[in-house]
């Protein structure tokens, strides 16, 4: 046809259309290929969680103090910090971030334990910009306790974790099921190895003396008093004095009773487990806590905990920039997540309900069911069992992110075994409803875990001490229950929204804690909200579009780093990437938004040829929490290849098939005048 509508000709239109709908068939069919092709005969799949090199440096450490590992290892280890060290001499804990104190010291100290010289370059570049931050003295407690152990940071200086705290009833104001279930299975063995004071004196010359400003030793070491005299601060360091006052008296009556407590909470936790709580610096302690208390390296938990702890490592010959071979560490492994957003992106992408590949995933899932009760039963009482954890094996600690996302998968397979694959889900459903906290909203592994005074306990310094409820849960959590029948006239519902859009920010976006971070807040709660059935044209959906149209970038995508963290002024700034353009894009069609489709495409075109789209190296922090967690739970600053495949799915197939649809309406208009 060569009849002209508003200035184009119908076959030019039709060939647009033919255009973009080809290139995202071909797109999503890649993509299809590619997952498949990474599922494990078992049905699950798990991606690589990267880290930063705290990871390395702690496994250097550890191993040099307990005298154990592979020594190929912890040399292959050496290239992998050395590939990440910025310009400025320091090393970041996420991609392209700035140096960080913990993260540099620990990568300073582990070169010198493996026989670096301070005057070879890479120390001496890298001492000047530790002393530019101000020295050992500004590294939080996790690393001095660390630098403790191999006598490089005295023990009187550091924050007491007094084990005593394991004896506190859980009625009392302050116990260990009123901080996070992370901080929990960390603080636990550390405070055994703070009890004890484990102690290898490496030679002088693996020693950090020329790190300290001021001198090794003397009252600087201390942590400093606030400003402000009538604060917690202050008062939680009176205790801190008093406690280490009592501790060089011999004053501890109930050090034997609590030691015993927090050994037998330990090796409880160790059952049904990838190692104590499935995540690397837990692990790490636990390994400590148990050669602290007198048992044999040759001991079968010994061992259990070491193996866990090494199945975490990846050796690789070579990687693109760097061809030396590496070992690198993952704080945890991934399969329930990455299994679920397989699924769920698979189904989303047009897969068959019934594929037999997705019901094998499903089965695998159904299998990881949480049966028996963990931490959360603490305060959480008269419910059974439900829902998922992250890792292979972790019963005692089931999320809820996890657990709603494993939901949105399974709604996507047509199972053989329909009556149990209800069963489950109901139970799930049942589970994530009774975590609901008294605000509405849903935390990850607790509920009303929200006393903000813990931290500012001076051991509380990784800035993870709690686990409050989040907009970006609750957001997934709202979807989920869409999917399940569910709606907005739901009084617990209701609650959840009040509790969404009262953690508005005045721009219109939403805090991601779990995801890097308001481009990820923001999708989250307009994708719930959507599903739920709240009106797109209500006046803060409106807002939060308008900000993701807002902080668009100039090649069509969307970017941010996890420098927004700390800064919110840089929220929604970064180079584009392909996870967080699809979270936009995904954002922006949960509120009626499908004009920025097209530039958007463009940007998600840079996938390669097995469609495996760059990973979005500030993308999603998992177990990291955020940029501000150091060295204690390290962010993990990429998304692995089932998120980004799930994100690009979902973005790109909805934002296409919607946009393909108002096309052609609009030709079928245009031909019909």
């Amino acid at each position: 046809m060569s009849k002209k509508f508003g200035g184009h000709r119908t076959q030019m239109l039709f060939g647009k259309i033919d255009d973009m709908q080809g290139l995202v068939s071909a797109g999503i069919e890649a993509a299809r290929n590619f997952l498949f092709s990474q599922q494990h005969e078992d049905g699950y799949w798990c991606g690589e969680l990267e880290a930063d090199t705290t990871l390395e440096s702690d496994y250097i450490a550890i191993h040099t103090l307990l005298g154990t590992g592979n020594r190929r290892r912890m040399e292959q280890a050496i290239p992998e910090i050395l590939r990440h060290q910025n310009g400025d001499g320091g090393w970041p804990i996420f991609h392209g971030g700035p140096s960080n104190i913990n993260a540099s010291v620990k990568a300073y100290f582990a070169l010198k334990l493996m026989g670096y010289k301070p005057d070879h370059p890479v120390l001496a570049h890298a001492r000047e910009c530790i002393l530019g931050m101000g020295g050992v003295t500004e590294c939080n407690t996790f690393t001095k306790i660390y630098l403790c152990y191999l006598g490089q940071y005295d023990w009187e200086a550091v924050p007491a974790v007094p084990p005593e705290i394991v004896l506190f009833p859980n009625w009392f104001w302050f116990n260990l099921y009123e901080i996070s279930s992370w901080s929990r299975a960390i603080l636990v063995p550390l405070s055994i190895a703070y009890a004890k004071k484990p102690f290898k004196k490496v030679p002088p010359e693996m020693g950090i003396d020329e790190l300290f400003i001021g001198g090794r030793h003397g009252k600087h070491l201390h942590l400093k008093w606030s400003s402000k005299k009538i604060s917690w601060r202050n008062f939680f360091l009176v205790l801190n004095r008093m406690t280490h006052f009592y501790e060089r008296l011999h004053i501890r009556p109930l050090r034997k009773p609590a030691l015993k407590k927090a050994e037998r909470w330990m090796l409880e936790r160790f059952e049904m487990s990838d190692g104590l709580g499935a995540i690397y610096p837990a692990i790490l302690n636990s390994i400590v806590a148990l050669r602290c208390l007198g048992y044999s390296a040759d001991d079968p938990q010994v061992i259990r905990a070491l193996d866990e702890f090494e199945k975490l490592g990846i050796e690789e010959s070579g990687i693109p920039d760097h061809s030396e071979p590496t070992f690198r560490m993952q704080p945890c492994m991934s399969p329930v997540w990455d299994t679920a957003y397989a699924v769920f992106a698979l189904g989303e992408s047009g897969v068959s309900r019934n594929d037999p590949r997705l019901i094998k995933a499903a089965d695998w899932l159904l299998s990881k069911e949480v049966r028996q009760k963990g931490d959360w039963a603490v305060k959480v009482r008269n419910v059974q069992p439900g829902g998922w954890y992250f890792e292979f094996n972790n019963e005692f600690y089931p999320d809820v992110d996890d657990s709603a996302m494993v939901l949105l998968g399974l709604d996507k397979v047509d199972n053989p075994r329909e009556r149990y694959q209800h069963q489950v889900a109901t139970r799930a459903i049942d589970w994530i409803f009774a975590m609901q906290c008294k605000n509405g909203g849903w935390a990850s592994f607790d509920r009303d875990n929200t006393r903000m005074v813990f931290q500012h306990i001076p051991f509380a310094d990784h800035n993870a001490m709690l686990d409050p409820p989040t907009v970006d849960i609750t957001g997934r959590v709202l979807e989920m229950l869409a999917g399940y029948g569910y709606t907005k006239d739901d009084a617990r519902v209701a609650k959840a929204i009040k509790f969404i859009l009262s953690e508005q920010e005045t721009d219109g976006s939403w805090f991601g804690r779990w995801g890097v971070n308001y481009i990820y807040g923001t999708m989250q709660v307009l994708r719930g909200l959507q599903a739920i059935g709240v009106d797109n044209h209500e006046p803060y959906v409106q807002q939060a579009v308008e900000w993701l149209r807002m902080v668009q970038n100039p090649d069509g995508g969307w970017g941010e780093t996890c420098g927004s963290y700390d800064d919110p002024a840089t929220r929604g700034v970064g180079p584009s990437t392909p996870s967080q353009t699809a979270w936009a894009i995904m954002g922006l069609l949960a509120g009626g938004d499908t004009e920025r489709v097209g530039s958007a495409w463009h940007s998600l075109r840079a996938g390669d040829s097995e469609a495996r789209w760059p990973l979005g190296r500030t993308a999603l922090h998992r177990h990291g929490l955020s940029a501000r967690v150091l060295s204690g739970i390290p962010p993990l600053s990429r998304l692995l290849p089932a998120d980004c495949a799930f994100y690009v799915f979902t973005g790109v197939f909805h934002a296409l098939q919607r946009r393909r649809g108002r096309l052609r309406q609009r030709l079928k208009t245009r031909q019909g005048s």
